[in-house]
Order: structure tokens, then C-alpha cells, then sequence
């Protein structure tokens, strides 16, 4: 097949279709059904676990494995994406972590809390966690290589708001499996198949994507040790242009503040609405908690697509900055929630900006970046940034959950890098300046 064209409509949807893709991960597994099948594996009267040695309280044992999973992430990205701009193949990089995170899911079928299981349970859902990041890494880096600066916008929220559709019908789907059942054991059961309609769904729908994306650049090398350390020599001469960069530099320096705690609120969610919101029972709460994830997902293609055009009125720093300002609320009104209905209704606001800030982070920052073929070593900063910030943040959000004991107290300490965060955005400047 001919390698289609940069800018073409045919290779900007094959590219966003990845996100129709993998995004039932983030739903399903990350967000919602999982979540709640975690939970309800603990009794209600006791909520810690036996893992490595030490006893958890169970919703802090899920974000330490979710900590550590983004750190392993974090370092092996720059090298794994200096190799694939060294040897031209990162879709075959793209292809591995699909896999391995659609293995990931489907293995969560045999997910159990006992002793003798509970590690190799954890495996497979850090599988599947590495899978989904890992695949980030080189799908992130397509978009500068596939979209023209103009594209980039509007192509990046149209990935997000197939990925919300698509996830969206899944869960669906999942959630009539699940509630078709009276007996809790059923309903576990269906929520263990739902796990793996999500690993086929992920490696079936990627196909699209990898049938049209490009190879990458090829240079006819070959994977050796010394391309290794070629891809932290990558890293290093990047991270020289970026400090030249003045804009890029301190745009990073924000999105590692934001980004630590827009990601930390999306993975714990559900684990919070679980545990500190009064639902009337257990019907009502696993209920509730789809129903809350399902609002999240529809309000968030139409918080996607109004942020992109939003940034196109006021420019992208100005809308990141309002943006930032509502989840900073945000924060400081869940402190306070107890009741489901003021769940939906932050489940509601969540949604708005949830879509909106992921979309317009990439897309600013594959605007700032300088003219280069090395699209993925660049886009491993991105990448780094984010993963770091979420381990700082998921660390410090399980710290005070396992010594405090509540999940509140956690919740409000991540309105200070919002904060943070709306300084340093207004500190990046309108134009790019070389220092």
C-alpha cells in the first residue's frame, strides 16, 4: 500500500480511530467497571489487603501498583522512543504495547485478592496499564508526522471525543451484562467478562489504525546495544533544544504541575465515589457509578469540542488557564460531597474539562515544538512529564489515604497544583523565545 499523505482525511482518521481503540481501557478497567469489581471483592467491614509483604488499605494498594506502574513507564519511554526514531519502526512499538496491554485486560478475568493470587493479579493489571501508556508514547508522536499545524487541534479532540463514543458503547454494553444479573456472584462473573470484550475490542479496532500509519522514518538500522544508548544520547540532545526553547520549557514545567493532578483525579474516581459517597446500597452504588462514568464520558465529547474551539478564539494557554480554574473548584467541592446527586453533578463538570484539557495539552504542545523529524523523542518529554507528575501525585494522594484514612483529605490537597499549575501557564510566553 502507498504511505498516504501528511494531512490527508484518511490518515488523520486512521490515526484518531486508535483512540476509538484503546479507549475502552481507560473506561472500562480505569474508570468504572473495574473499579467497582475491585471493591466489591473486600468486605465492607474490611477494606485492607496482604501484597508484598505488607498490609494496604485496599484503595491505597491500587494506587501504589498504578504509582509504580507510571514510573517504570516514565523511564522506559525516552529509550524505547529514541530507538524507534533510530530504526524508523515505531508502529511496530505501537503494535507491542497494544498487545501487551490487551493480554493485560484479558487476564483480569482471573483477578482474586487472596494471598496466593493477589500478585499475579496485580501483573495483569499492570499489563494492561503499561500497555495503554506505553502505546501513548509512540501514538502521541504520530501526530505531528500525520496532522499540519492547523490539523492539530481539531484532529486531537476528534481522538478524544471517537474515543468517548466508542468506550461509551462498550460500557454499555458491559453495564447490561452486568445488571441483566440479580445474584452478586453473577453480576462478578459478567463483570469478569466484560474485562476481556475489552482486551479483544482494543487489539480487533486497532487494525485500522495500524493498516495506514505510517512505519515511521526508516534509517536501516538494526536494534543493537549501542542503539540503547543512542536512544539516551536522543534524550539528552533534546533535552539541550528544550532548554533553548523558553516557551517549551516553561509550558512543560505547567503541564507536569496540571497534568499530576487531572490524571490522579481520573484514575481515582470511582475508588472515591465508592468509598466516601452515601449510596443507599449495593445496587445503588454500582449503578450509580456507571451511570456517574457514562455522564462523564458524553458530557466530555461535547468539553472536547468546545475546547478546541475555544482555543481557537482566546488561544491555547487562555483556555488551559480557564480550565484549570474549574478543576481547581472542582477540587475544593468534592472535599465537601456526600450525597450521589452532588456525585453527578461534579460527575457532569468533570466531563466538561475532562476531555478538554487531555486534548488541548497535546495539541499545544505539538504546536510549540521546533522543526524536527524526531517527533517521538520530543513527545517522550510529553510523556515523561506526565508520567512522573502522575507518580508524585498518585504517591502523594495514597500517603495521606493510608495515613489519614480518608480519601477526602487526599482529594483537596491536589487543588494546590491546579493552582501551581495556573501560574506557570500564564508564565509561558504568547511567542516563542530562544534563551
Amino acid at each position: 500500500m502507498n504511505q498516504l499523505k501528511k494531512g490527508s482525511k484518511k490518515l488523520l482518521n486512521a490515526w484518531a480511530f486508535y483512540d476509538w481503540a484503546n479507549s475502552v481501557y481507560t473506561l472500562t478497567i480505569a474508570s468504572s467497571i473495574f473499579p467497582i469489581f475491585y471493591s466489591a471483592l473486600f468486605l465492607s467491614e474490611i477494606k485492607n489487603v496482604q501484597a508484598f509483604g505488607t498490609e494496604f488499605k485496599s484503595t491505597a494498594l491500587i494506587t501504589f501498583v498504578t504509582a509504580f506502574t507510571f514510573l517504570v513507564v516514565a523511564f522506559m519511554s525516552p529509550i524505547l522512543s529514541g530507538i524507534a526514531d533510530y530504526v524508523g519502526n515505531k508502529k511496530n512499538f505501537l503494535k507491542f504495547f497494544c498487545y501487551v496491554g490487551s493480554a493485560g485486560c484479558i487476564g483480569l478475568y482471573w483477578f482474586d485478592i487472596s494471598p496466593d493470587r493477589i500478585h499475579l493479579s496485580l501483573l495483569f493489571y499492570f499489563m494492561g496499564l503499561i500497555g495503554y501508556w506505553g502505546s501513548l508514547v509512540f501514538y502521541n508522536s504520530y501526530l505531528p508526522d500525520i496532522a499540519f499545524e492547523e490539523q492539530q487541534d481539531s484532529i486531537s479532540a476528534k481522538g478524544f471525543s471517537m474515543g468517548y463514543i466508542g468506550s461509551v458503547l462498550l460500557l454499555i454494553v458491559n453495564l447490561v451484562m452486568v445488571m441483566s444479573q440479580d445474584d452478586g456472584t453473577a453480576k462478578m462473573q459478567m463483570m469478569r467478562y466484560s474485562f476481556i470484550t475489552v482486551g479483544i475490542w482494543w487489539a480487533l479496532f486497532s487494525q485500522y489504525s495500524f493498516y495506514y500509519l505510517p512505519k515511521g522514518t526508516s534509517s536501516g538500522h538494526k536494534v543493537t546495544r549501542a542503539v540503547v544508548f543512542n536512544g539516551l544520547k536522543e534524550l539528552r540532545l533534546v533535552w539541550k533544544q528544550l532548554k533553548q526553547d523558553l516557551r517549551l520549557k516553561r509550558y512543560l514545567y505547567a503541564f507536569f504541575v496540571f497534568s499530576m493532578a487531572v490524571q490522579t483525579i481520573m484514575l481515582i474516581a470511582v475508588y472515591f465515589g465508592e468509598e466516601e459517597i452515601a449510596w443507599g446500597g449495593d445496587s445503588e452504588k454500582t449503578m450509580g457509578l456507571i451511570v456517574s462514568i457514562l455522564v462523564i464520558q458524553i458530557v466530555a465529547v461535547f468539553g472536547a469540542m468546545l475546547t478546541s474551539r475555544a482555543s481557537n478564539k482566546y488561544g491555547n494557554i487562555k483556555t488551559l488557564i480557564a480550565i484549570n480554574g474549574i478543576w481547581m473548584c472542582l477540587c475544593f467541592y468534592a472535599y465537601f460531597m456526600k450525597t450521589p446527586m452532588q456525585f453527578y453533578i461534579a460527575a457532569s463538570v468533570v466531563g466538561l474539562v475532562m476531555g478538554g484539557i487531555q486534548a488541548l495539552a497535546r495539541s499545544t504542545y505539538s504546536k510549540f515544538l521546533p522543526e524536527t523529524d524526531d517527533t517521538t523523542s520530543y513527545f517522550s518529554f510529553y510523556d515523561v512529564a506526565e508520567k512522573i507528575g502522575i507518580v508524585i501525585g498518585m504517591i502523594i494522594f495514597a500517603t495521606i489515604d493510608q495515613i489519614t484514612g480518608s480519601m477526602r483529605n487526599a482529594i483537596l490537597f491536589l487543588f494546590v497544583f491546579f493552582l501551581f499549575g495556573i501560574v506557570l501557564l500564564f508564565r509561558v510566553p504568547k511567542q516563542q523565545i530562544e534563551k
